[in-house]
């Protein structure tokens, strides 16, 4: 059973959502939230798999929430309720670990499907969206240039590529394609570029590789 946390201040919208997600028999809506801090309060009562996060809210912001409740022993999986191309906030959601992001216009179909991809421990980004909301931010924050004293080097060259290749937003079977690889291989190197850089995704490594220069909005 997946349990659920969805977190707007529009009452309307978690009626919506609570009546697509309780139709589902693996998936059980545990608690709603109005703000931030109803949403602290609601996952240490019910201790969600996943949260539905809106940004904008009243009180404390989804963004601080989100901060707050993936610094906890049992972190939830997060997926951040999002207009695309208007919420200036949503880099830093996904600098914070968020593990997906959906419009709040999202179908059915599609709001069941992420869910349950979140909580089997997968991410759920558009790699054309997440390349364009990173470049995005990058381009008006003027991303560090590469330095040998960046977080990105511990990696070693191969692993240095591969993160290349995640921040332009390829799967890791066009990874594996793309450098002569078995994919269980380049599974392995993800694995360990995750472990070495101490991150939770893919995205994380999306972000560290624009900040650290190692891939620019127009590369």
């Amino acid at each position: 059973m997946i349990r659920v946390l969805l977190v707007d201040d529009q009452a309307l919208l978690r009626d919506g959502f609570r009546s697509i997600l309780d139709r589902e028999e693996d998936i059980d809506v545990v608690a709603e939230a109005g703000d931030g801090a109803e949403a602290l309060d609601a996952a240490a009562r019910t201790s969600p798999d996943v949260v539905l996060m809106d940004i904008r809210m009243p009180r404390m912001d989804g963004l601080t929430a989100t901060r707050r409740l993936l610094d906890t022993p049992r972190p939830p999986r997060i997926l951040v309720l999002t207009t695309y191309d208007t919420d200036q906030h949503l880099y830093e959601a996904l600098r914070a670990g968020a593990s997906g992001f959906l419009l709040k216009d999202v179908r059915a179909a599609q709001l069941l499907s992420a869910v349950r991809t979140v909580a089997a421990g997968e991410e759920l980004y558009a790699p054309t969206v997440l390349r364009r909301i990173v470049a995005s931010y990058v381009e008006t924050q003027r991303p560090r240039p590469p330095s040998p004293h960046n977080q990105l080097a511990v990696l070693s060259q191969r692993e240095r590529e591969v993160s290349l290749l995640i921040a332009r937003g390829m799967s890791n079977a066009e990874i594996a394609s793309h450098l002569v690889l078995s994919e269980a291989t380049v599974k392995t190197h993800v694995n360990r570029i995750l472990a070495k850089l101490e991150v939770r995704d893919r995205v994380q490594v999306v972000v560290l590789a624009y900040e650290s220069g190692l891939v620019t909005p127009a590369g």
